[in-house]
């Protein structure tokens, strides 16, 4: 039994802070920031929109989209580093909120990685027989640990969810080959700082770690299922900055026209980054039948992950 993405769905808030914005609210530029990570907007929630609420509408169009009901729900995976309360979990109040009555349910720590990394684990519960339907969602409202006077950071993050429901496809689709890994001597250059609550990045050691590992990982899941660079037909990396995305592109040879690029509009949403941009390019049709698709992300950990798979049901 092969497992697949059967549904995608996203949801970001309405609240948009450009990057003229961000002049205003530290010493930075619209150019500085869109020359040097591609970011233009990003969007930001309300005091009143936690975490959960943003993931219940991705969960909402996701199930839709895959003509799935919240009772036939196995499981939900939330991949998120800022949950409304340390418990219950995100998606134990998920659980509850979309009605998922038999779902047991838990969440995903491993950062911009998180969605990778609960992709793999519904792979699992599917392919061994025991669940149907997993709802996995990657959601982040990372404006709440944002410190608005580092303008090293602050201008790179945004709020956003996106969802997939994986469950059984035909042969020769889904999810063909994954990477995962982890490497924890690199905390020290992206984390959450305990006395504060706030996040803190090493801007020059998490690049030099990013555009190596992306590109690398990318390869690797192609060539575990003995294909090369050049039947990739679409990119979707971690929207973290232009420059990181374009290293993976270009090792793997993907046209421009072929790599998502959702950075532009919404930043670094961290878990939710993945599948927002893979939602959206569905969305936009831009993912056809059959299409060999490579995933691919990096996060604080530091962890990476990658998948390719033969989209289609």
């Amino acid at each position: 039994m092969n497992a697949g993405i059967i549904g995608t769905g996203h949801y970001v808030p309405e609240k948009v802070l450009t990057n003229h914005d961000m002049e205003k609210i530290v010493d930075t530029s619209d150019e500085w920031i869109r020359t040097r990570t591609g970011i233009e907007e990003r969007r930001i929630a309300s005091d009143d929109m936690d975490t959960s609420d943003l993931a219940f509408r991705a969960a909402e169009n996701a199930l839709k989209d895959a003509d799935v009901k919240a009772e036939d729900l196995d499981m939900i995976l939330v991949a998120t580093v800022t949950p409304d309360q340390p418990f219950p979990s995100v998606s134990n109040m998920l659980q509850h909120r979309l009605g998922a009555t038999k779902a047991a349910s838990m969440d995903v720590a491993a950062a911009c990685s998180g969605f990778m990394y609960g992709l793999i684990t519904a792979k699992q519960f599917i392919e061994n027989g025991s669940y149907e339907n997993v709802l996995v969602i990657g959601v982040e409202k990372l404006s709440k640990i944002t410190n608005w006077e580092d303008r090293n950071t602050c201008v790179l993050f945004g709020d956003a969810a996106g969802a997939a429901v994986v469950g059984p496809v035909s042969e020769g689709k889904g999810i063909l080959s994954f990477e995962l890994g982890s490497d924890g001597s690199g905390g020290p250059h992206l984390y959450q700082g305990k006395e504060d609550d706030l996040l803190y990045m090493n801007g020059r050691e998490v690049f030099k770690f990013a555009v190596r590992q992306m590109p690398e990982s990318s390869v690797n899941v192609v060539k575990k299922i003995g294909l090369s660079e050049q039947d990739v037909d679409y990119l979707i990396p971690h929207q973290a900055n232009i420059r990181i995305m374009e290293a993976a592109r270009q090792r793997l040879g993907v046209p421009e026209e072929k790599m998502a690029t959702a950075v532009k509009r919404y930043g670094n949403t961290s878990s939710a980054s993945i599948p927002l941009a893979l939602s959206e390019e569905v969305k936009a049709g831009k993912i056809k039948e059959n299409d060999l698709v490579v995933l691919v992300g990096f996060g604080g950990g530091l962890t990476w992950g990658a998948v390719a798979l033969r989209w289609g049901k």
